[in-house]
């Protein structure tokens, strides 16, 4: 089924202990690790996790139903992908889970090897976005390192534009802007203006 050596944790939300422990014993055997909580409140107060993961969600709980822990998870900015199960679920509640990005919304008593393959989706995505945000820091990182004037010089490159034209813009010789832009691409770690524009756009400065 899945590769017992991926770092992923999925989390089951869910106040039915029997279901709990049901779902925990097909994810453990399908080599996952999981963290299993009774309650939204208990969910939340997870200690926070970097890793790839995604939750497999109860709709129907107290205090905090299913969707809202969606919302939640959306509005703090958490990109742990969801799988809905529910005993009691409509299409209209279905259709609002999926249009906010959920992975699946299953019923229960749900299929092993449906939920099985909705937990391997969901995973795939997370580790996507975990490793989509590994490049974009390291980028930041990158950036992070060079001068205000290098970083003036970048722009210019990456906007097109030629050295006489970035040192007429920021009054220095072209000379000078020469020595900038090779330091730049050193620190950068890159050696073509087209591997600059596609470091620099991961982190949202277009071209």
């Amino acid at each position: 089924m899945s590769n017992s050596s991926d770092a992923a944790t999925v989390y089951v939300v869910d106040d039915d202990p029997s279901v709990l422990q049901a779902v925990g014993r097909l994810i453990r055997s399908a080599g996952w690790d999981v963290a299993s909580f009774g309650s939204a409140r208990e969910f939340f107060d997870r200690p926070p996790c970097h890793a790839p993961g995604c939750v497999v969600l109860d709709v129907t709980m107290p205090e905090m139903n299913g969707l809202e822990v969606q919302q939640a998870l959306i509005a703090a900015g958490d990109s742990l992908p969801v799988i809905f199960l529910t005993g009691n679920g409509d299409i209209p509640m279905s259709v609002r889970a999926m249009k906010s990005g959920a992975v699946d919304f299953l019923s229960k008593p749900c299929n092993d090897e449906t939920l099985i393959a909705a937990i391997q989706e969901a995973l795939a995505l997370s580790r996507q976005a975990h490793e989509a945000r590994v490049a974009t820091q390291s980028v930041r990182e990158l950036l992070a390192t060079l001068t205000p004037r290098e970083f003036e010089v970048m722009q210019g490159v990456v906007a097109g534009r030629l050295n006489k034209q970035i040192g007429a813009e920021l009054l220095i010789t072209e000379k000078t802007v020469k020595v900038h832009r090779a330091r730049m691409l050193e620190k950068l770690r890159v050696s073509s203006v087209p591997d600059l524009v596609r470091l620099v756009e991961r982190v949202g400065i277009a071209s």
